[in-house]
């Protein structure tokens, strides 16, 4: 009869001293929800039937068109509606992380705006390929246009068109921080994108984690720009090790999916992340400090000037 392997070395084996089971680090998944720790899309399910809808006329386009001109507005209409679902779901994007962040500069370009415009483009060009070129036709397909692109924006809402967190503060060290914290998501954003190639659910909801920990420094560094220098090691070279050390393992992780190595990548994220912990609890007693501080010399300065006006009267 066979025997299960019981030994020193053994996974349940016991230490040499033979009372206390030995350590190990075991490669059993974790038991972390696949979206965890993310936000579902917001306007999602229509931003998905703008991307439906440009299809539809793909059919008519190459079937129902009675010539060639009619076929060209067809496609281009198709075109320009895809173009605006493509437009509108990036400055959707864009939108929510603007409101994520307490200190932001508006998109650089107003793509929802745009997308609205594109719709509008597209709707009129798919009805002046069905019904003509007369003026009445024209008209009637500028003003449905227009209804399009406006029941975009009504949908949608415009994109934010100033900045956010800056008034009143220095506007070089609030540039300052916003770049650096843009720098910062675009490798939060390569490290996701590499993790994605693992192919591993629970992979990704556990850099998921890891990253809304990161951010959360983010947000600190945000209320005081002042600690942008004590944090600017985790803004740059941290998470730069971070994703490199990702983009190596999901490329070896993708060919060899060896249990070892994702016991080794869980174990460096757990590592950094309570590092950015830490760092964020740093700071913050750093700005209690500082706080406290500051009441002291003004409470000592009043008190001085107290004692002053009570000998001069």
């Amino acid at each position: 009869m066979s025997k299960r392997f019981g030994g020193e070395f053994s996974p349940t084996g016991q230490a040499r001293d033979g009372d206390t089971p030995r350590e190990t680090v075991t490669h059993e998944r974790m038991e972390v929800a696949p979206f965890k720790g993310r936000k579902p899309m917001r306007h999602g399910a229509k931003i998905n039937i703008l991307f439906i809808l440009p299809l539809l006329t793909i059919f008519p386009a190459f079937f129902g068109s009675s010539g060639v001109t009619q076929m060209t507005l067809d496609l281009a209409g198709g075109a320009l509606l895809l173009l605006g679902a493509w437009l509108t779901r990036d400055g959707v994007r864009a939108e929510d992380a603007y409101n994520e962040r307490k200190v932001a500069r508006k998109p650089a370009i107003p793509r929802k705006i745009f997308g609205a415009i594109g719709t509008g483009m597209g709707v009129a060009m798919l009805i002046l390929g069905g019904s003509g070129f007369g003026a009445s036709e024209i008209v009637a397909a500028n003003i449905v246009g227009f209804l399009a692109a406006g029941l975009h924006l009504f949908s949608f809402g415009l994109d934010p068109l100033k900045n956010k967190g800056m008034e009143g503060v220095d506007t070089l060290t609030t540039e300052r921080v916003a770049r650096k914290i843009d720098e910062a998501e675009a490798l939060l954003t390569q490290q996701k994108d590499a993790i994605l190639r693992a192919r591993d659910r629970q992979l990704e909801a556990r850099v998921d984690q890891f990253q809304a920990t990161v951010r959360q420094l983010f947000r600190q560094v945000e209320e005081d720009p002042r600690d942008l220098n004590a944090a600017r090691r985790y803004l740059g070279v941290y998470l730069q090790g971070a994703r490199d050390a990702t983009v190596q393992f999901a490329s070896l992780y993708a060919n060899k999916r060896e249990d070892q190595l994702r016991t080794d990548y869980i174990a460096f994220l757990d590592d950094l992340e309570q590092n950015f912990a830490s760092r964020k609890e740093t700071l913050l007693i750093d700005d209690r400090t500082n706080f406290d501080v500051e009441i002291e010399v003004l409470q000592d300065r009043l008190r001085r000037e107290t004692q002053y006006l009570e000998r001069q009267g």
